[in-house]
């Protein structure tokens, strides 16, 4: 993977069963140090440690895939899991219940946030930390990687004085850097925006932003609730997950509210039906959202190592690619380098799904339409898929037939 690779070898003498680590156990300091430094540089999202019986695992999330790292010895197990606690403010004594917390840190001249999900399992604590870069964030719509055409409906919905606009994906697909996209594209001295989120990810300059702490009954619905008071012109809610909240977050859009959201459905026009299954009366749904945005993230070839190849007839098949769309395309595919690991990967991109609610499609949200009937009336009013959206970035030679199919294949069917 990386010449990078973390030595335990100074780290033998310490003892078997340590409950705590204090900053003075170095070989354990610089062991954690290491792990995080190197997820850094290798572009991790994640950091998964894992105990079993034998041994403990660590794995990195990179470009969205899990790789294998080095194990770490069983005897070290406490003491590494208890240093991780520690730097999150987490109770060390605690080995029963789930605890969740935050680690700051500057690491290779980047400021980084850590967000830290520790769960008791058989053979002890498994801990996870979420990687937020603030440079992931940084980001304009222009460089989301929209289709000229998705962009222009996109800029003009967002730029609407009110409606609901969703977001529509699953975890770590994108959908929080998106969102952020667009607020950052609003954030001007004559906008109010406010945010409610669980867990605050990222602070943005210039946003009021709320955390919701469901402990102290701080829930979607009564921030939004509060919110309201405020007069806000722009509104961003974490995400639907409940009646309340849905019902919420309509009514600030029928007062003259422009909100934001998310929900977990694999394509855009099933957030219809989504809302629908959660008692959100048709005719409600069909009045408040003015667009639905469906996305995925797919790795991009390697640009220090990617060269042209030419697909078989079977690839170009069962990619649905015409040859006349093959004679103009530019296929390429990553050899593996050590910049890209040996994957002939490196970073991602998203490619999404803007469905926007025409009458046509309102009247059918009313009646209540299934999914696969939405999706068909939506394509053919112009829809473009996933899947179209991710053979399109094959055929610029920005990604791969294969890594589209993985990624975006099921939710075209």
């Amino acid at each position: 993977m990386t010449d990078t690779q973390i030595d335990f070898t100074e780290t033998a003498s310490l003892g078997n069963d340590i409950s705590s680590v204090a900053d003075s156990d170095a070989p354990i300091v610089r062991l954690s140090n290491l792990i995080i430094e190197e997820a850094v540089q290798l572009r991790a999202s994640d950091i998964h440690i894992e105990p079993f019986e034998d041994r403990v695992r660590v794995r990195y999330r990179i470009d969205g895939i899990l790789v294998e790292r080095d194990t770490i010895p069983k005897r070290l197990q406490g003491s590494v899991l208890s240093r991780f606690k520690i730097l999150a403010r987490l109770d060390i004594a605690e080995r029963r219940r789930t605890q969740d917390g935050r680690i700051k840190l500057s690491i290779l001249d980047k400021e980084l946030d850590l967000r830290v999900s520790v769960i008791p399992t058989n053979h002890g604590q498994s801990i996870v930390m979420r990687i937020l870069d603030k440079d992931n964030i940084r980001v304009s719509l222009q460089q989301l990687g929209f289709a000229d055409s998705d962009f222009k409906k996109f800029g003009s919905l967002i730029r609407r004085p009110n409606g609901i606009i969703l977001v529509t994906g699953p975890t770590g697909s994108g959908k929080t850097t998106s969102l952020y996209a667009a607020l950052n594209d609003l954030n001007t001295p004559t906008r109010k925006i406010i945010t409610a989120e669980d867990p605050v990810e990222y602070y943005l300059p210039g946003i009021n932003q709320v955390e919701i702490k469901h402990s102290i009954g701080l829930d979607f619905a009564r921030v939004i609730r509060a919110m309201l008071r405020q007069a806000p012109n722009i509104i961003l809610v974490g995400e639907m997950r409940d009646l309340e909240t849905a019902q919420m977050g309509i009514q600030a859009s029928l007062t003259g509210h422009l909100v934001f959201s998310t929900l977990h459905t694999n394509d855009a026009p099933g957030a219809v039906t989504r809302l629908v299954d959660m008692g959100v009366p048709p005719y409600l749904v069909s009045s408040s959202v003015i667009g639905i945005m469906a996305q995925r993230l797919v790795r991009t070839i390697c640009t220090k190592c990617k060269k042209p190849y030419v697909p078989s007839e079977l690839e170009l098949r069962e990619a649905g690619i015409s040859v006349e769309q093959a004679n103009k395309a530019t296929f390429m595919k990553g050899r593996g380098c050590g910049t890209c690991n040996k994957s002939g990967f490196r970073g991602r991109m998203a490619i999404f799904e803007l469905m926007m609610m025409t009458p046509k499609i309102r009247e059918m949200t009313f009646k209540q339409a299934s999914t696969v009937e939405l999706r068909k009336a939506a394509k053919a009013e112009g829809m473009s898929t996933l899947y179209a959206d991710g053979i399109r970035k094959v055929l610029r030679g920005l990604t791969t037939i294969e890594e589209v199919m993985r990624v975006a294949r099921e939710a075209e069917g």
